[in-house]
């Protein structure tokens, strides 16, 4: 352990990324942990969930890698696995964030910085409009012609959403903004669950020139929660296919944020060329589409995050700063308004049509290619005998999913663990004759029962994990007892918590609402916000 690793001083790191090279800074913990503190332009890659993660985050075997924790050790422990892995630039930031907090330079709380920060800047430069909920509440009362659009996940609209809101996923509404509001009198209300989705539509509308009275709501649909207003359980309004005038217009809005932002469009033979220079320069290649789209057919080794999401996650899909990006759609337009943003936010980003591949479209979802699977052969068991097992009541099961998933249900009697922290935990299950490990597809049990085969005399893996489970019909129980350890994988949002739901809401957002001006005094953010003459 740490046999490969070098150390880089907080000065030279500062120095790092701003000198035009390609570099991933990276953050091992895990993303409730991360969420505490960490720097500005780190991505939180979990050291538990490491060997799934990275081959999509850091594609690039040599690129410059520098690992940072806050004195847990973990960042050496990456370092050293992803040495382990095959990448040969690896550093770990000497002293970790302590020593950069000492030397001088900001520590940032909260995921997803860059992106929501970037959103506070549009809003400040560009002095995106918005509206209370108290002001919206009243026209909705007063039947005013409105139009209110949720750009978040369908999903997360479903979950929690405004009285007669739309779903209307990020790009998706510029894109088929004509069908959705035919009458250019009416007023358009954009919102998510806070604020940076709501800033980044409404402003997208804006900079492509729609010719409505565009807003966004003010801390949305949190803000409306605070108001006391209903929060919608169920919705179900989406969008509708686009059609062929609103495609038309739709290109007419891409030549806009084209121009603002000075996207360009890429040919199939600039592609092969990149393609061919990827251990020199990393290469991310990403759909935008929706996912039924990109099922249906793809770019080879393209993976799906739709448009929206990818803005407000950026982090989450892309932690080489300074890396080329290709991001690929059918007709142009929403990938050059996902495009025209991360060009913005400091990315080198270019476009491609489908139809310009000239090769064959793949086809299905997305499967992420795990390393350090190699080699690996635990004993497994299937789905019918572990539950056999289970009433005869000879075999611990330990699950290494995300809590949240844990919590909603998992295999009756299973405990709940996190991979990085098994050397602790895995002695609160008991003595066990018998250890089954499982997750979603399998894989982190893998990698669990190789590390661990010495944990009980008989150690196995879930044949085809915790979803295979559930392809048998086999029971389900919910719950969070059996915590082995402590749920810290992910930041709960504001209505997720157990209690003082209000008071959350209200600190996430004043902390949302002061990113701006955290900005201002930090000089290691790359955004250049770009607003149509």
């Amino acid at each position: 352990m740490d046999r490969h690793v070098h150390r880089i001083q907080p000065a030279a790191l500062k120095t790092a990324q701003h000198d035009g090279a390609e570099i991933a800074l990276l953050d091992p913990r895990e993303e409730g942990v991360f969420n505490d503190r960490h720097l500005l332009l780190a991505a939180c890659a979990p050291f538990g969930r490491l060997e799934v993660l990275i081959g999509d985050m850091v594609p690039r075997r040599n690129v410059r890698v520098v690992w940072c924790d806050d004195g847990e050790g973990l960042a050496e422990r990456a370092a050293d696995r992803m040495h382990v892995l095959g990448y040969t630039d690896v550093a770990v930031l000497d002293g970790g964030i302590g020593a950069w907090e000492a030397a001088g330079y900001p520590v940032y709380s909260g995921v997803h910085v860059p992106s929501k920060a970037f959103a506070e800047v549009v809003e400040h430069e560009a002095g995106t409009p918005h509206i209370t909920a108290e002001e919206l509440q009243a026209m909705i009362e007063c039947k005013a012609d409105i139009a209110i659009f949720d750009t978040r996940s369908y999903e997360e609209f479903h979950d929690n959403s405004i009285p007669e809101a739309t779903s209307a996923p990020g790009v998706e509404l510029v894109y088929r903004f004509k069908d959705l509001v035919p009458s250019a009198e009416t007023l358009v209300v954009v919102n998510c669950g806070g604020r940076t989705r709501s800033i980044i539509g409404a402003q997208a509308l804006i900079n492509a020139g729609v010719p409505n009275r565009v807003t966004s709501l003010k801390n949305g649909t949190q803000a409306w929660h605070l108001a006391g207003y209903q929060v919608v359980k169920g919705a179900t309004s989406q969008v509708p296919a686009i059609s062929a005038e609103a495609a038309v217009a739709a290109q007419a809005y891409r030549e806009r944020f084209a121009r603002l932002a000075g996207v360009e469009e890429i040919d199939a033979a600039t592609l092969n060329r990149w393609s061919g220079e990827t251990d020199r320069r990393t290469l991310y290649l990403i759909d935008v589409r929706t996912a039924a789209e990109y099922i249906a057919g793809h770019a080879p080794g393209a993976r799906h995050v739709a448009g929206g999401q990818l803005v407000q996650e950026t982090d989450r899909h892309m932690a080489v700063w300074g890396a080329r990006v290709v991001l690929f759609d059918d007709d142009g337009v929403r990938a050059t308004v996902t495009a025209s943003w991360l060009r913005q936010m400091g990315w080198d980003v270019f476009t491609m049509r489908n139809a310009h591949l000239g090769a064959t479209l793949e086809t299905g979802p997305y499967r992420a290619q795990a390393l350090g699977l190699d080699g690996l052969a635990p004993r497994t068991v299937k789905p019918a005998d572990l539950q056999a097992w289970l009433i005869a009541g000879a075999v611990t099961v330990v699950d290494l999913g995300i809590s949240k998933a844990y919590r909603a249900g998992h295999i009756p009697g299973a405990w709940f663990a996190l991979r990085s922290r098994l050397e602790t935990d895995l002695v609160k299950t008991g003595p066990a004759q018998r250890l089954v490990f499982t997750s979603p597809d399998g894989v982190l049990a893998r990698l669990a029962a190789a590390d661990y085969a010495d944990a009980a005399p008989e150690v196995f893996t879930l044949e085809g994990g915790t979803d295979a489970w559930r392809v048998a019909n086999l029971p389900i129980e919910a719950g969070d007892g059996r915590m082995a350890s402590e749920a810290v994988d992910i930041r709960l949002r504001a209505r997720e918590q157990s209690s003082d739901v209000e008071a959350a809401m209200r600190a996430y957002l004043s902390w949302e609402i002061n990113l701006v001006n955290q900005m201002a005094a930090d000089e290691d953010h790359r955004f250049r916000v770009m607003l149509p003459a």
